[in-house]
């Protein structure tokens, strides 16, 4: 494994360490107790308002954190053309938080000006990288900011599938040349549910294009599994996590927990579970580096 200081940089952006999601009923804990915290990521639909108690809550975390925007509903692969209202919106927020990049979906989750509200997988075909890559070339010059695209768990395929997931996520992300939010958990998730290995996933990825990685639990079903944000990280997942750390050096993992959501505390020590492996990733790597040569010559 390359040493720290060989790997390539990450599309130029830090390592914010870990973080955890904003959400409303940590609100009070978080702006009373200032708890100490890496970095907050919030769901930028939330806050592309106008004013209001939306915009003064996440003022009150711009005041003492650094806060990062992750969005659920731009619908980079879907056949409609892309919602500059929305995208001029989405600018606007991001001047107001200074985000260091923005992150979405690599799904599409509705068309016709109708939304699921769904994150739904496409077709793994040369077509759609091309396709969702020119797009993703739009959404990025025109935020003028980094810009990075999520692997999204799935519980179906396409017949029409001509390429592994990780071989499309790979192609779309250089194609488009734009970061990777690596979802650990939605690689398991879909790996069970479509009976692939997930390791072979996280090792086919473009390694200097993740960005950040999100962790978060799920619910197992008589049949599938679903991303569905609760519960804790599993072993199987904190296991893929260190695999991914391995492979791409220490970058900023935010930890996700939204429904049955527990107190502060509970969540925050799924991010001293994150940061203790990144710990131990580091000195095994620190360990395993070559010695530096000594020069020698007269003082």
């Amino acid at each position: 494994m390359p040493s720290p200081s060989q790997r390539p940089a990450r599309l130029g952006l830090p390592d914010l360490g870990v973080g955890l999601g904003l959400r409303i009923p940590h609100y009070p804990h978080v702006f009373e107790q200032k708890p100490v915290c890496d970095w907050f990521e919030v769901i930028s639909e939330n806050f592309m308002v106008e004013g209001g108690r939306p915009l003064d809550n996440l003022d009150r975390a711009l005041a003492d954190y650094r806060v990062v925007q992750h969005g659920v509903s731009l619908s980079i692969g879907s056949a409609s053309p892309l919602d500059w209202g929305y995208l001029k919106k989405l600018k606007a927020l991001t001047r107001h938080t200074q985000t260091p990049w923005l992150s979405d979906h690599l799904c599409w989750s509705g068309s016709d000006c109708t939304n699921l509200h769904d994150l739904l997988p496409l077709p793994y075909t040369e077509e759609v990288v091309r396709y969702v890559a020119e797009r993703a070339r739009i959404v990025q010059d025109f935020l003028e900011l980094p810009f990075a695209l999520e692997n999204v768990s799935s519980y179906l395929t396409y017949t029409s599938s001509r390429m592994s997931e990780w071989d499309f996520v790979r192609a779309v992300a250089e194609e488009a040349d734009v970061g990777l939010l690596l979802d650990v958990n939605n690689i398991y998730v879909s790996a069970e549910n479509h009976g692939f290995e997930p390791r072979t996933y996280i090792e086919a990825m473009p390694h200097e294009r993740v960005v950040q990685i999100h962790l978060a639990g799920h619910t197992r079903f008589e049949r599938y599994i679903i991303d569905t944000h609760s519960g804790p990280v599993i072993d199987d997942v904190w296991s893929l996590y260190e695999l991914a750390i391995e492979r791409v050096g220490p970058v900023s993992t935010l930890i996700e927990w939204d429904d049955e959501i527990p107190s502060f505390d509970e969540v925050h020590a799924e991010a001293r579970k994150a940061a203790a492996i990144r710990a131990r990733v580091a000195a095994g790597a620190a360990q395993a580096a070559p010695p530096r040569a000594v020069q020698s010559g007269a003082a």
